[in-house]
């Protein structure tokens, strides 16, 4: 077996997403170990609300995701910090020191920066500005966070390749459900020249709901107990984090150079129950469609409720259920369905980075 690549991580962010990682991260160790030769230590975390924490030697991020209280300080768990270390004043600042910190200790070691911050609907901040201190320092990147990938894809790739680096965003839509992946890794040749899909879970959700009798509020509710839904629930109900994840899928997979300004928006917030359930008795269905056409050389995109005949694919979808499906000029249509979404999904798509990272570093 081949000797283990070690990746030093550095988690901003540890909120649902990041605590689910760092569970899934040690239940998996052994197999990663033994399938893909990696070894996967976190150094650091820093976080807005909960301080931060270094170590170049390894902190255990798992028994902190565990003990954590709710509104509590990560420097209460009563791990020993790196000898003369202080909380610089800013992420980026903690993400260049503990890269710094890092390669002082081992120059060849390998860092990966993971973020998981909110989504900045305004504009992808700062964790643009966390991925970007990250590059140019010389750690790879692996996000969840849609916000990059919506309003600096072109920056921040670029920037990636012209130090040797990796920047993966496949958590930012579909969870872990290879999106991106599947056009790199298996369509040569081919363009993706469209796509429409339902691709928010909490207003699927939601829709679902109200076809069954229920009320708008209370399926809400649901999502947010179960930390599906974004902090802000008006990003799913208005549309704009559809919005955000088809600007990522525009500019990763068409070439686009978009935000989710520029594409046409209408939530949810105006269906009530009794049209819902008036479409499904007539045999149709009112879902959140994101849509992306290529005519004329440019990207037009969309996202807006539309009531679908109940046989149509994306009308199949109750509850928390997602799928893509792809335009491209050699295959025709593909689409990508999701049974299944959560934390441990999304969790999952970090994992996948990583992975797709390490596999990179043995090429």
């Amino acid at each position: 077996m081949r000797r283990p690549l070690r990746l030093n991580l550095v988690l901003v962010g540890f909120g649902h997403v990041g605590r689910r990682l760092a569970g899934l991260l040690d239940e998996r160790r052994a197999r990663l170990v033994r399938e893909e030769s990696l070894a996967l230590r976190t150094v650091g975390i820093v976080t807005g609300r909960h301080g931060s924490l270094f170590n170049p030697h390894g902190i255990a991020a798992a028994r902190i995701a565990r003990e954590l209280p709710r509104g509590g300080h990560l420097e209460s768990i009563g791990l020993p910090l790196q000898p003369g270390w202080q909380t610089p004043p800013s992420t980026a600042e903690f993400i260049r020191r503990s890269v710094g910190a890092v390669r002082e200790a081992d120059p060849a070691a390998r860092v990966v920066v993971v973020e998981t911050t909110v989504l900045d609907i305004t504009a992808g901040q700062p964790a643009i500005d966390h991925i970007r201190a990250s590059l140019e320092c010389g750690a790879h990147v692996v996000t969840a966070n849609k916000g990059p990938a919506a309003f600096a894809w072109r920056e921040l790739s670029s920037l990636a390749a012209s130090r040797g680096l990796s920047f993966l965003c496949e958590g930012a839509v579909m969870d872990g459900v290879p999106v991106f992946n599947l056009v790199r890794a298996t369509l040569p040749a081919a363009s993706v020249v469209g796509f429409s899909g339902v691709v928010n879970s909490t207003t699927n959700h939601i829709l679902s709901a109200m076809e069954q009798g229920r009320e708008f509020d209370a399926a809400l509710a649901e999502m947010q107990a179960a930390g599906i839904t974004e902090a802000d629930p008006s990003l799913d109900v208005d549309g704009w984090d559809a919005a955000a994840k088809t600007a990522a899928l525009a500019n990763v997979l068409m070439d686009a150079s978009i935000t989710p300004h520029d594409v046409d928006r209408r939530g949810i917030a105006h269906l009530g129950g009794a049209e819902v359930r008036a479409a499904l008795a007539g045999g149709r269905r009112w879902k959140l469609v994101a849509s992306a056409t290529l005519a004329g050389g440019k990207v037009h995109a969309s996202v807006a409720p539309r009531e679908l005949a109940a046989t149509e694919i994306l009308a199949r979808l109750d509850g928390q259920q997602n799928a893509l499906v792809l335009e491209t000029d050699l295959l025709g249509r593909i689409a990508i369905v999701q049974l299944d979404s959560g934390l441990t999904q999304t969790a999952y798509a970090l994992l996948s980075d990583l992975v797709t990272l390490r596999r990179r570093l043995d090429g």
